[in-house]
């Protein structure tokens, strides 16, 4: 059944009943806790990104390897980063991979790829936080861009962690990039007094408030400030 299953990616398509490849998916599950049985599952399903089968089913392929991805699946998954149509799936499957060389492949597909997938590989590395080198992102903060340049804010937001906070605090910050950078900072602020880091937390506040911040943003600070005072 499931090599029936792997034979059915190569022609399956977007309208196709999706009950021949749910071999597949039982397999996903079965293999919990078998780790040779998930590594060879894992090996064949990052083979088939390197052929030429439609892009439903790569699509669907990226989807399995969200779930049992490790770092053996990471190269033939980065190799779908810049392609207009796989990258969003690519990008979501190593975001969420526990291995460091699925952060690097990330960050290593930035620098080429279009503006489009760009914005996105800098949303997945803010989404994934874990292994994520805060420079990569503070690079994004300072690109001429306002939409790369906003997603680097919220990325570095999203991971709210002292480095965060620290680059966001560094940041050039205009009218086109303002609104995503006091969001940011209120985030690590938040995060540095879920922590007991009142200080840190207060300091960040003061900042927002330096900035000129929308009226929301101005209250968050504020009230941000009483509760660390």
């Amino acid at each position: 059944m499931l090599e029936q299953a792997f034979e059915s990616l190569k022609t399956y398509k977007w309208g196709v009943d999706p009950k021949g490849l749910k071999p597949i998916q039982d397999a996903v599950i079965a293999t919990h806790g078998n780790a040779a049985a998930r590594k060879e599952l894992e090996s064949k399903l990052a083979k088939v990104l390197a052929t030429d089968v439609p892009r439903a089913a790569k699509d669907s392929v990226c989807r399995f390897l969200k779930t049992i991805g490790t770092a053996h699946s990471v190269p033939a998954l980065a190799q779908l980063l810049h392609d207009a149509e796989l990258s969003h799936m690519a990008r979501h499957a190593l975001q969420t991979i526990d291995a460091k060389e699925a952060a690097t492949a990330l960050v290593n597909a930035i620098d080429k790829a279009p503006k489009k997938i760009k914005i996105g590989l800098i949303s997945s590395l803010g989404a994934r936080g874990k292994d994520v080198p805060v420079g990569a992102l503070a690079n994004a903060l300072g690109d001429k861009d306002p939409e790369i340049s906003s997603a680097g804010a919220l990325a570095l937001g999203a991971i709210g962690s002292a480095e965060s906070a620290k680059a966001l605090g560094a940041a050039k910050v205009n009218d086109n990039n303002k609104a995503a950078v006091c969001d940011a900072m209120l985030q690590c602020a938040e995060s540095m007094s879920a922590h007991g880091k009142k200080a840190d937390a207060k300091t960040i506040y003061q900042k927002v408030l330096t900035l000129g911040p929308t009226k929301a943003a101005k209250m968050a600070a504020e009230l941000g400030l009483k509760a660390n005072a």
